[in-house]
């Protein structure tokens, strides 16, 4: 049995990259990266970075892990399980360099692939949104404030927002991206002191070959504000996997039910209400997004090391940035497939716009009202008590304004279309159109 979720119920392609193999691969990677710099400064003899990552390719994750098991050092059990899989050159593995230059480095590598994969299915997101967007930017619907019925909208409109957020979103990622993409050959506290007057070189040397940048100062590792962007980053993007879920299933309610998420053949809702379709796909997603959010708290704290570095921040990130990065892409791929089975009932979201009799229109009338003559204030009032009326006695808001001799005077016969909330929608469509514009 797991013993972690992520293990198998949550499990999704973003494991293989956090994987204790993958990690380990990014270390030797940065290791033969830092092995080619030295050699072509003159720092280790020619021949010995050919060696090393050769070596490198024989390495056995269960070799590293007996050595750890004796030494209790992940990263040096690495170095040593490199080193004696090299015939000649085994002493220059990992020479001038600290633990976390070569583990820092490597963070970096797989912060990218991570960052790639979310980037990968919220572009899927984004798509299917303004797929939504446009296919229902003429469903006319209950607009709600406050969770009481406001004035119409359409669904269009709340995809389209949505398809924003996820835009901006994507934004956020490509700087998570920038500023995460930099690692560090500075030895035991930044100073490079190790690499005797060539540190400049092998860090730029050792960058280039892995494609990052070098970080322009750092001490025993690289500056936890980088890796607490990219975790806030997914932070933003479950809160608006979040918000849409908790849309979704508030418009599930059985006293709504305009929208559902979609319901297999043989699906159960309840082991004991054979009736029950509950949206618990939504509901999951609301539960996860709070424990990507809590995340973002601990890399803050992880911030402040004491002066060059502590230990504090190591072993909660082996927590924080697996479960951030999985749990987010579990989320968006059950998203992504809610939305693309998306349930809409028409005759509930026609029944929802009626339910009141009227009263949605009262804007409107109050605006009509006052372009015909009347003043601002004098409208609002006079539609206020007529909607009170209209509540109050449980009769058609049309009947109280019918009877009322300044509605007569001033709209007449555009009453009963000035009462249609079909029509009453706006910019809305123009709206979602500019929104979507590339």
């Amino acid at each position: 049995m797991a013993v972690s979720p992520l293990e198998d119920r949550y499990k999704t392609e973003m494991n293989s990259i956090f994987s204790e193999e993958s990690k380990l691969r990014s270390w030797i990677r940065v290791e033969i990266a830092l092995a080619h710099a030295n050699e072509k400064l003159g720092i280790a003899p020619k021949g010995s970075a050919a060696e090393i990552e050769a070596a490198g390719k024989k390495v056995q994750l269960s070799r590293v892990l007996q050595i750890e098991s004796e030494i209790h050092h992940d990263l040096m059990a690495m170095v040593k399980a490199l080193s004696e899989q090299c015939k000649t050159y085994g002493g220059y593995v990992h020479l001038g360099s600290t633990s976390y230059d070569i583990e820092d480095t490597a963070t970096a590598l797989i912060f990218l692939d991570a960052i790639s994969v979310i980037e990968k299915h919220l572009l899927e997101t984004k798509q299917i949104l303004r797929s939504l967007a446009l296919s229902k930017k003429s469903l006319v619907c209950m607009g709600r404030t406050h969770g009481q019925h406001a004035v119409p909208t359409t669904y269009g409109l709340k995809f389209a927002i949505y398809y924003c957020e996820v835009k901006r979103h994507l934004q956020r990622l490509q700087e998570a991206r920038s500023q995460i993409a930099f690692g560090k050959m500075s030895g035991a506290t930044g100073t490079m002191a190790t690499f005797r007057g060539k540190g400049f070189a092998v860090q730029e040397l050792v960058m280039k070959e892995l494609s990052l940048h070098p970080s322009p100062a750092s001490n025993q590792v690289i500056q936890r504000d980088r890796h607490a962007q990219s975790l806030f980053a997914l932070a933003l993007i479950s809160a608006t996997l979040e918000k849409i879920a908790k849309e979704i299933r508030n418009l599930q309610r059985s006293e709504l039910m305009e929208i559902s998420e979609p319901f297999g053949a043989k699906q159960v809702g309840s082991s004991t209400m054979p009736q029950k379709r509950n949206p618990h796909k939504s509901e999951r997603i609301c539960s996860l997004a709070r424990l990507v959010r809590s995340n973002v708290q601990t890399a803050l704290e992880n911030i402040p090391l004491e002066h060059e570095r502590d230990l504090t921040n190591s072993a909660n990130e082996r927590f924080i940035f697996p479960e951030s990065f999985i749990v987010t892409d579990y989320m968006l791929l059950q998203m992504n497939s809610i939305l693309s089975g998306l349930v809409f009932y028409p005759k509930n979201i026609e029944r929802n716009l009626q339910l009141t009799g009227g009263l949605i229109m009262s804007e409107r009338i109050m605006i009509e009202l006052t372009h015909a003559g009347m003043g601002r204030q004098d409208a609002h009032e006079l539609v206020r008590t007529a909607a009170q009326e209209s509540f109050t006695k449980q009769i058609p808001f049309s009947d109280v304004l019918s009877k009322n001799a300044h509605v007569k005077k001033l709209l007449g016969k555009k009453l009963p279309e000035l009462l249609n909330p079909k029509t009453y929608v706006g910019e809305a469509e123009k709206i979602v159109e500019n929104a979507l514009k590339e």
